[in-house]
């Protein structure tokens, strides 16, 4: 068993064995802080879905209305008129051979991978790199984009664009803003994030969908969630 921190234990042995409103699951860790720094706050679903079949894969992405809180480093591979389209757009490194280079060297510092379907040959050798630390671009995860899409993307990152994708325990873990935020704003990037997730449900699976919730800081212990309560939150979208 893992070993925890004096705070840690703190707030777990406050934590009551009950399911948890999402309101009052991020009242309680806001009142309750597991660390000095301003923690993210995450959603953790464990789904009724086999992901070791294709059709019951569940992935993904989230523009969070309020924001992630934090700054994404956005890596475009592209080369031409469309890194011009990257480079005015925002984005922190914009680059192709020099970048792939780069990155066969040990540089990874940036959150974020976009790159265009025609230099894909070239990124598609940094596979083994960026494929396990999520970084990849994908079709699947909106990140490989023509040049008349880079400028929405980046916008949508900057925003607070998050991707996710099932595991393959069939469990999802989905970060949703800071703890510093206001508890009204969790809220709507929560129920941003459920919306996704249930639209995202494969139409093989069957019986409930999502079956068990969490809601935790970083460091922090989990509350339990009313999975009621939780898809709820939906209807303040509308």
């Amino acid at each position: 068993m893992p070993k925890h921190g004096k705070n840690y234990n703190i707030v777990a042995s406050l934590i009551e064995d009950r399911p948890y409103t999402p309101e009052e699951a991020l009242d309680f860790f806001k009142e309750h802080p597991t660390a000095k720094f301003d923690e993210t706050m995450e959603v953790h679903m464990r789904l009724g879905v086999d992901p070791r079949h294709a059709d019951q894969m569940v992935r993904g992405v989230v523009v969070l209305p309020r924001g992630t809180g934090k700054k994404t480093r956005i890596l475009v591979f592209a080369d031409g008129e469309a890194a011009q389209i990257a480079e005015e757009a925002g984005a922190d490194y914009v680059g192709l051979d020099d970048m792939v280079q780069k990155i066969q060297g040990g540089w990874l510092d940036f959150d974020m991978a976009i790159a265009l379907p025609k230099v894909m040959g070239k990124v598609g050798r940094l596979g083994r790199v960026l494929g396990p630390r999520g970084l990849m671009p994908s079709p699947k995860a909106g990140t490989i984009v023509q040049p008349g899409e880079l400028k929405r993307v980046i916008d949508e990152a900057r925003k607070g664009r998050v991707s996710y994708r099932v595991d393959r325990t069939g469990n999802l873990h989905i970060p949703f803003g800071k703890r510093n935020f206001e508890t009204e704003a969790l809220l709507e990037n929560l129920a941003a994030v459920i919306d996704s997730v249930v639209r995202a449900k494969p139409a093989s699976a069957k019986g409930a969908y999502i079956r068990k919730a969490v809601i935790a800081p970083t460091m922090g212990p989990g509350a339990k969630i009313d999975i009621s309560a939780l898809t709820a939150l939906r209807s303040i979208l509308s």
